[in-house]
């Protein structure tokens, strides 16, 4: 290809915004030569080429508007430290019909036990399908709405937990609420019924919640918007955070000795 051609088609690229041809070109047409591509299978590598690198910009985008604490993926979940944990059930939401569906899903049980990093690693794999995805804490979310309330702002910031396809609301109990702050998340998810996916973390059963929000009647309310479609996933066993202390300390007594 001469150089004058290959100008041209850098100078086309750019315009039409296909930066990452403009920088592979003489890649794709060497890979052609050596290949020896019809025009076709040269044309369709490079739009696949394209398309990739301009999904994984979106991929990448999305998730630092996602406010996610970390990125998690379901393969780096040990699932042989929690035996109670069915691996099909997890790798079935991982699917993401729950979220086609618009179902909740619930992650229960105590501290330590991994239910923030499969609620994350599901977002993730939400956020690369191409599905809008946001995190919070509950403690954060109604401070949120509470702030915006007292000054009219209500309805706008709960747009910010309705729009996503996936709302990840995390560590639900670790701090009782007052009435009217339970209230708030009352009608986030009467606002998100059947119209998005809610994905909590709880450690606390469905029976205690009527502490977490302070109102038996409010939180029998919530529940029932929260699983009348919901996945439930009970994680019972041992805590990651100790098993990695353990180990460190394991490690080191054997390291002195």
């Amino acid at each position: 290809m001469s150089e004058l051609v290959t100008a041209r088609i850098r100078a086309t690229a750019t315009k039409l915004g296909l930066p990452h041809l403009t920088q592979s070109l003489a890649e794709y047409v060497g890979r052609a030569d050596s290949e020896r591509m019809a025009y076709l299978d040269f044309l369709d590598l490079v739009l696949e080429e394209e398309l990739a690198v301009r999904e994984e910009r979106r991929f990448r985008h999305a998730l630092r508007l996602s406010r996610l604490p970390h990125y998690k993926t379901i393969e780096e979940y040990d699932f042989s430290y929690q035996p109670e944990l069915d691996p099909r059930k997890v790798k079935d939401l991982a699917t993401l019909a729950f979220v086609e569906a618009n179902v909740n899903v619930a992650l229960l049980g105590p501290p330590g036990v991994g239910k923030t990093h499969l609620a994350v690693a599901l977002a993730v794999a939400a956020c690369r399908a191409g599905y809008t995805i946001y995190f919070t804490t509950l403690d954060d979310m109604v401070r949120q709405l509470k702030a915006a309330d007292s000054i009219g702002r209500l309805a706008s910031k709960l747009r910010t937990y309705l729009r996503p396809n996936v709302l990840v609301v995390d560590e639900v109990g670790y701090l009782p609420l007052e009435r009217d702050e339970a209230n708030l998340v009352f009608q986030m998810l009467s606002k998100r019924y059947e119209k998005g996916s809610t994905l909590l973390t709880s450690n606390k059963s469905f029976s205690e919640w009527g502490q977490v929000f302070g109102d038996d009647v409010l939180a029998t309310a919530i529940i029932d918007r929260l699983l009348h479609h919901c996945e439930i996933l009970a994680i019972n066993g041992a805590s990651y955070r100790l098993k990695n202390r353990l180990t460190a300390i394991e490690g080191g007594i054997t390291a002195v000795s």
